[in-house]
């Protein structure tokens, strides 16, 4: 039987991202399981079995929605699936999605890859699927998300407070691109 490689949506100068495959299910579970990573997601720890996990994450792959999809990070170098990245909520009326982002793998973090992710999903919104607006949210005490997203071109839209937590929702259009990303990120030119 061969099998073909997972479709790549876009490179950055650090990740690529890809389609996701079920030999990502034990890294997933993983990170999924884990206090401090559901902690940064507002969330609690997966509890399922890895069994359940499996079938589920099957299930996704099997039938994708142009509404939800969730993307692969991996380093340039070996290849390491490093975490996640993912848009949902898509509102093709009102041209905007909510984007999410997981480094998984420690090893990663604070070094730019997850800045780099989101720069390649969010051209990716704004070229392929005709976004007009892409929004998040982050934990108000997450400051060095908060500093990767507006390094990326997010800028501040306000305040929330949602099932028990304080989010920053922040935003960036494709305008955002020409004015303001800095450094490395997206008005740099990747």
């Amino acid at each position: 039987m061969t099998t073909t490689a997972p479709r790549v949506i876009g490179t950055g100068r650090l990740v690529r991202l890809r389609e996701k495959q079920l030999d990502d299910a034990r890294r997933d579970y993983e990170w999924r399981r884990d206090p401090e990573l559901a902690r940064f997601d507002a969330a609690r720890p997966l509890t399922m079995s890895y069994r359940a996990f499996v079938s589920s994450m099957s299930e996704d792959l099997r039938f994708t929605s142009a509404y939800r999809r969730s993307f692969a990070i991996e380093e340039l170098d070996a290849g390491t699936h490093i975490g996640n990245v993912m848009y949902y909520g898509y509102d093709p009326a009102a041209r905007e999605a909510e984007l999410g982002i997981t480094i998984g793998d420690r090893d990663y973090w604070s070094r730019g890859y997850g800045r780099d992710a989101v720069s390649v999903l969010v051209r990716y919104l704004f070229e392929e699927r005709d976004l007009a607006r892409v929004y998040l949210h982050t934990l108000s005490w997450n400051y060095r998300a908060q500093a990767a997203f507006r390094h990326a071109g997010f800028h501040h839209v306000r305040a929330v407070h949602r099932d028990g937590h304080d989010f920053e929702q922040m935003e960036i259009r494709p305008e955002d691109l020409l004015d303001g990303a800095s450094g490395d990120g997206l008005a740099g030119g990747q």
